[in-house]
């Protein structure tokens, strides 16, 4: 089978866009997996299968690069709704997809887009994670290292951990420990956060299904709550990431706001 895709990246989180619209094409995980890999397939973080939906203006599925199926994914809902505006898929400015997440709605303006990422999720086996409550600042050994957690869910499970500014995370050595803990039922994105000030942090990001990626705006987005939850941040901070800077606010209304940017990079045919 032949497919159409696009590649497109936002702060350097790279995807894989295929146009579903008409249910022609089956992807399987070892599909995705083959897709993503940076050898014999395009080369991404991830695939982003574009689908009609019956309840919003496009229905999004997410591939990890290790076959897996994300429930949301705040980069690539970016590259989704310029891709949608630019292929005439919507009209106009603002749009809603439908996520395993839930629906997000994006609004584009001037090449920027701008993502209410909806209400942060704090219960504990809500997240999931086995652990009851709200999970802030908890201490929690992982191994022989022991770390303070924050869990929180943006659609997609979050384990937040703050460092000093002038520490440098030890994201590789614990990312994959953290994620495959027993603690998480669905496994886990870890953010390793260092605070600048209450309006910048720096995040870096080990990414569930993908290792560490130089961008995750669902983990920019919980860095941001568990920053205001364990009193670290305001409510409106700039997150400074490998690939670039998000702008987050979780606003008075409870939802959460994520603003940054998404390019094309090319498009192509490949035999799946």
């Amino acid at each position: 089978m032949k497919i159409k895709f696009t590649k497109m990246q936002g702060l350097g989180n790279d995807f894989i866009l295929i146009d579903n619209f008409k249910n022609e094409i089956t992807l399987d995980p070892e599909g995705a997996k083959f897709l993503c890999d940076r050898h014999f397939g395009v080369g991404a973080d991830g695939v982003l299968l574009l689908e009609p939906s019956s309840v919003a203006d496009l229905g999004m599925r997410i591939f990890n690069a290790d076959g897996s199926e994300a429930e949301m994914c705040g980069n690539g809902i970016r590259c989704v709704a310029l891709y949608a505006r630019k292929q005439g898929l919507v009209t106009g400015d603002e749009l809603s997809v439908e996520t395993r997440g839930g629906i997000i709605k994006p609004g584009i303006k001037k090449g920027s887009v701008t993502v209410d990422m909806g209400e942060p999720i704090l219960e504990g086996r809500d997240i999931p994670v086995n652990l009851e409550g709200k999970v802030i600042d908890r201490p929690v050994n992982f191994g022989s290292a022991e770390a303070r957690i924050n869990c929180v869910s943006m659609g997609n499970p979050h384990c937040v951990i703050f460092y000093p500014p002038g520490d440098e995370p030890p994201v590789e050595e614990l990312g994959p420990v953290v994620e495959n803990d027993e603690l998480f039922p669905r496994k886990t994105n870890v953010e390793f956060v260092r605070v600048q000030n209450p309006e910048e942090i720096r995040v870096r990001v080990w990414e569930r299904g993908a290792g560490e990626t130089l961008a995750c705006g669902t983990g920019a987005c919980a860095s941001v709550v568990a920053g205001v939850l364990s009193g670290r941040t305001g409510r409106k901070v700039m997150v400074h990431l490998p690939g670039g800077d998000l702008g987050v606010e979780w606003s008075e209304n409870n939802h959460v706001f994520m603003t940054g940017s998404a390019a094309f990079v090319f498009e192509g045919r490949m035999d799946l």
